[in-house]
């Protein structure tokens, strides 16, 4: 991603299951995170994206050419 080169590849991997509307639970059981991990991992890349509190992250993902 050219506009956001700071985002490793467990990033884009992330992304992808973000972008595939996945619960946070599902996400965790398949990548092999806790329930607070993936929160976790979710908090950094709102970060990484510099997405608002009050935007969804998910909604953004899907949204973005």
């Amino acid at each position: 991603m050219a506009r956001y080169p700071s985002l490793t590849p467990v990033d884009l991997r992330f992304c992808a299951l973000l972008r595939l509307n996945l619960s946070t639970k599902d996400i965790a059981k398949f990548t092999s995170l806790t329930v607070r991990g993936v929160e976790t991992a979710r908090y950094r890349l709102r970060k990484k994206l510099d997405i608002k509190d009050k935007e969804s992250l998910v909604q953004f993902l899907i949204d973005f050419k």
